[in-house]
């Protein structure tokens, strides 16, 4: 293998989904589980859509311990891999060695729920990549992470939960990583709440081209 061979980023993405039974519990005030069923599907959709449109990755991985997940998965393009794993965490990390032993050299860990995902986003995320070692995409009232790009995959360990922005931002301190914080509406709003769901209607969704279901 040549240098030149050598120096080349294989880019992967990585999105983890929780089962459909448990999705989006906090909108159980205002949504049947069906409907939370059917919103959680729609944004996975749009999100792998989006990243299949950037043209980034060499390939584009959910994993999740719901088999009708992972068969949606499969229909929109995207590889499958049940969760080993029980946490998010640990579930995330045995996903990541998997990328990492496939020879992927760059990996982004993305939310499912991100309705307002733009190719923008996404590129500009890899670009950043190019020149940084994580890069850290933080939710709307910026505490926690809806994106992490690390190269290689696990250079720091998966801190997701509550304060995860400031979490990763520290392993990568201490390891003396170059890290970078990218926002963007678009990696920004996550639905967890109704008043995510207002805030999303906010947002002009035909010039977004977001996804959109009839109870939204």
């Amino acid at each position: 293998m040549s240098i030149q061979q050598q120096k080349i980023v294989k880019f992967a993405a990585l999105v983890p989904v929780k089962s459909l039974d448990q999705a989006k519990s906090r909108l159980a005030a205002h949504l049947q589980p069906e409907q939370r069923a059917t919103l959680m599907l729609d944004m996975l959709r749009h999100v792998l859509l989006t990243l299949r449109d950037s043209h980034a990755f060499d390939h584009i991985s959910v994993v999740s311990s719901d088999q009708d997940v992972l068969r949606y998965a499969q229909q929109w393009g995207a590889q499958a891999l049940l969760e080993e794993q029980a946490g998010h965490n640990p579930a995330l990390t045995a996903a990541a060695t998997y990328e990492y032993q496939h020879g992927t050299t760059a990996l982004l860990t993305i939310s499912a729920d991100l309705p307002l995902l733009q190719v923008e986003d996404v590129c500009n995320l890899v670009e950043i990549a190019h020149q940084h070692d994580v890069i850290i995409a933080p939710s709307q009232d910026g505490t926690g992470t809806n994106a992490l790009l690390t190269r290689p995959p696990l250079v720091l360990p998966y801190r997701f939960g509550i304060n995860s922005r400031y979490h990763h931002q520290y392993e990568a301190e201490q390891r003396q990583l170059r890290y970078y914080c990218y926002s963007s509406i678009g990696l920004a709003l996550d639905i967890d709440t109704i008043e995510d769901i207002n805030a999303f209607q906010t947002y002009d969704e035909q010039d977004l081209a977001c996804c959109t279901s009839s109870y939204l």
